[in-house]
């Protein structure tokens, strides 16, 4: 009977332990992050930015010819922007009973003014998954890859400034 309890005992504090073990803690403050996934040279980026090459000259010439310096090839956010945007994102999700796992980015154009067409520009949208509590799960153990959808009615983040010039590619 001593070892059962002693068995149970443990299956509880192992489970406990897991438990902990398993939740991501956004108080960690001082520790050194993981290396996201999709980290990239500056190699690498050159090579990328290089093969939008052929696409981006097609927009331009389709769309900006006689526009001086083109259509816009990047956005650039400011640290403080981004990393409040993703707490008020962060927030809102709570409050539309959603759990947040990321931001999806979209290509989008501002309107034409005047003769002018509207610059590219890159809105960040916040994603993630419905908060389900009937399913009466201790641990989610489930495996996610591509992120969650968008979330219905949470805000978006946009005026990035362009690059200079816009079409300047990288490194600038």
């Amino acid at each position: 009977m001593k070892k059962l309890v002693l068995l149970i005992l443990g299956f509880i504090l192992g489970a406990l332990a897991m438990y902990f073990y398993c939740q991501k803690d956004g108080g960690l403050e001082g520790m050194e992050p993981d290396d996201p996934k999709g980290l990239i040279t500056p190699a690498e980026i050159k090579a990328l930015t290089h093969a939008y090459n052929p696409r981006y000259d097609s927009i331009t010439n389709q769309f900006f010819r006689g526009v001086q310096g083109g259509d816009n090839r990047s956005s650039w956010y400011d640290l403080e922007d981004l990393r409040n945007y993703l707490i008020i994102a962060e927030n809102q999700a709570k409050d539309l009973n959603y759990k947040m796992d990321g931001v999806r980015i979209y290509l989008g154009a501002h309107p034409t003014q005047g003769n002018i067409p509207g610059y590219t520009t890159m809105l960040f949208v916040p994603t993630g998954q419905p908060i389900t509590t009937s399913e009466g799960k201790m641990f989610n153990f489930a495996l996610q890859t591509g992120g969650g959808g968008d979330i219905p009615g949470g805000l978006g983040l946009d005026k990035g400034t362009e690059g200079v010039p816009p079409g300047a590619n990288y490194p600038q």
